[in-house]
């Protein structure tokens, strides 16, 4: 079993910054893909950003190109997303996911996932 658990979330003034964490108890050795997901209320889970385990391949979410990155210390088995200039529509629940996957979009393809941690943006 593998434990996910994120942290760095918070309230924040439109226009400001966070870095969101998320350390693994362990690294899952059957996933390919670490990715961040947010739920917003009432909208379906959508992936923020992701990155391979091994290299450095990345996918974002148009939403979030050029604001936010993802970034990973596998030494440390930790995923980071630091995000710039946000915007109240990015409040939402923010979740790092694990798994083997071929479609990084796709929430059901991964199998390990985290508690999620709540980012609220004030305009």
């Amino acid at each position: 079993q593998v434990l996910l658990v994120e942290s760095g979330g918070g309230l924040v003034q439109a226009g400001g910054s966070l870095r969101l964490s998320c350390t693994a108890s362990r690294r899952p050795y059957s996933s390919n893909v670490i990715a961040w997901f947010r739920q917003a209320p009432g909208k379906e889970r959508e992936v923020v950003a992701a990155i391979g385990w091994i290299g450095d391949s990345t996918y974002y979410a148009d939403s979030v190109k050029g604001r936010f990155s993802i970034s990973k210390d596998s030494a440390k088995n930790t995923l980071y997303l630091q995000m710039n200039s946000l915007k109240p529509e990015d409040t939402a629940v923010y979740y790092c996911a694990a798994g083997v996957v071929s479609n990084v979009r796709v929430a059901h393809e991964y199998d390990y996932w985290g508690q999620g941690t709540q980012v609220t943006v004030s305009s």
